[in-house]
């Protein structure tokens, strides 16, 4: 990053909503049906159909601007936002524009260079989507481009952030901030890869201790956290490049290319007034009742940072695995129930965070599909901690549990897998091992000790691995020191 000069950055961050169907029609929001079959009148923009606000919306918007700390407008607007392009087909976007829904959030962050801050939220708005062009990618429809209104009328929340970020690597706390809130609301299902949540970066650069903003220019629609990185890094040594050359910065939107890491002019940016925004005759203002907003208050699920301190304080976590755990909700709701069910939250953190995500990432599947359920995982860690099992034959029976779904009592049985803790049993086996190892045994009594391990081996491949760890250590070591 350039030295000379102060980043700003603020970012308009467009979140899909869960609803089953659009935001004024009852066509259904699902991802990938076939072109143009999930479209009415409505979202087509045809002569007299009319708007119907869905009621799910505006209360996932109330429940978005609760948890970013928003204060909720008892009475809002939509307005009409006129441009014209090809997958927009009224030649206008139902939005909010001076009265929106939300105003005045917050939500905190931290950085490891820039520490803990504050950014603001400006607004939470409802919208429409547009739909999408599909650009001719074969011989017979090169030169084409064909438009796919099934996203059309797909609602969005619109967030708006206040230009308090000063790098990148703050942009992308904000973003991972906000992106987890609203998974845990259940508003979003946050897939980027799908548009569900996607983000337009506003950046510019000023000389330091200048108050007045530089120009900015607005990176549109980057879909991973990755891409907003280096597209924001890229942009702000583009700007300082022209600015120490003795240009002048243009306000414009750019988009980013992935493929090279850079960014390029896309069109001038258009002003608000440009739009020529005005209420929309069709539908009536939005009035939203303080009965409403409490109620909607009242059904807010745990919040990531209080599920973070929860995880802290009461079972007594390390911050560092509490924050993994409550990285994705689904994973640390499956946490809950194991601990739920077995009074050791170390041990089971250290089993979702270790095997169980292990195997999620294997196969690249969300912990709703786990073969091996909470109650399963708990009844295995029973079986650790009775001394059924050791901890390296549990392993052995997570696998199993996770290809066949049974409980870990089934599988020790069937396997013969259970662990010998008899000592007498244990104790020929160690005799054994001493027996036949007498090199071994004069190289630990003169003095090398590390050897203990190898002969803790040696016992547990006699007893194929069904051998109590801690009796074997302790018969090794009262019979080789006696």
């Amino acid at each position: 990053m350039n030295s000379k000069y102060e980043v700003v950055i603020g970012l308009e961050v467009h979140v899909q909503l869960t609803t089953a169907t659009k935001i004024f029609c009852g066509c259904s929001t699902a991802f990938g049906g076939e072109p143009n079959s999930q479209t009415c009148p409505v979202c087509l923009g045809l002569p007299g159909a009319l708007p119907v606000l869905n009621e799910k919306v505006v209360e996932y918007a109330i429940r978005t601007g609760l948890a970013t700390g928003c204060a909720i407008a008892p009475r809002s607007i939509f307005a009409r936002k006129n441009y014209f392009y090809p997958d927009l087909p009224k030649g206008y976007q139902i939005s909010q524009f001076e009265l929106p829904i939300c105003e005045h959030g917050r939500l905190d962050i931290e950085t490891e260079k820039g520490g803990a801050k504050t950014v603001g939220i400006t607004r939470i708005h409802m919208e429409e989507d547009a739909g999408k062009l599909v650009h001719g990618d074969s011989p017979d429809t090169a030169g084409h481009s064909f438009a796919d209104l099934n996203r059309a009328c797909t609602p969005l929340l619109e967030i708006v952030s206040e230009p308090d970020m000063r790098s990148a690597d703050e942009a992308i706390a904000y973003l991972k901030k906000l992106h987890q809130i609203v998974v845990y609301l259940g508003v979003c299902d946050g897939s980027m890869e799908q548009g569900s949540f996607r983000c337009d970066a506003n950046v510019s650069i000023r000389p330091w201790n200048q108050k007045e903003l530089g120009t900015r220019a607005e990176l549109k629609n980057i879909n991973s956290f990755r891409f907003i990185k280096q597209a924001i890094e890229y942009e702000v040594e583009r700007q300082a490049e022209i600015l120490d050359e003795g240009g002048r910065v243009i306000q414009e939107t750019r988009l980013f290319d992935s493929s090279n890491g850079t960014t390029r002019s896309m069109r001038g940016k258009e002003e608000a007034h440009d739009y020529r925004y005005f209420p929309d005759p069709d539908l009536v203002p939005l009035v939203v009742s303080e009965e409403w907003i409490e109620r909607v208050r009242g059904e807010l699920p745990e919040l990531p940072e209080a599920k973070l301190e929860r995880f802290v304080r009461e079972y007594g976590l390390p911050r560092y695995d509490a924050e993994v755990l409550c990285a994705d909700r689904a994973v640390a709701d499956y946490f809950d129930a194991v601990v739920e069910r077995h009074a050791n939250p170390k041990a089971c953190a250290n089993w979702v965070m270790g095997e169980v995500k292990r195997r999620l990432n294997e196969e690249a599947i969300a912990i709703s599909s786990a073969p091996v359920s909470a109650p399963l995982l708990a009844g295995l860690l029973a079986r650790i901690d009775d001394n059924t099992i050791s901890g390296k034959i549990a392993k052995t029976v997570f696998e199993e549990m996770w290809k066949s779904g049974e409980e870990a009592d089934a599988i020790i049985e069937e396997k013969g897998l259970k662990q010998v803790t008899d000592t007498g049993a244990i104790e020929t086996i160690v005799d054994a091992v001493i027996a036949a190892n007498p090199s071994q045994v004069e190289q630990f009594r003169g003095g090398k000790e590390k050897l203990i391990g190898f002969f803790v081996g040696q016992v547990m491949k006699e007893s194929r691995g069904k051998a109590n760890p801690g009796t074997v250590n302790e018969l090794l070591m009262k019979k080789l020191k006696g």
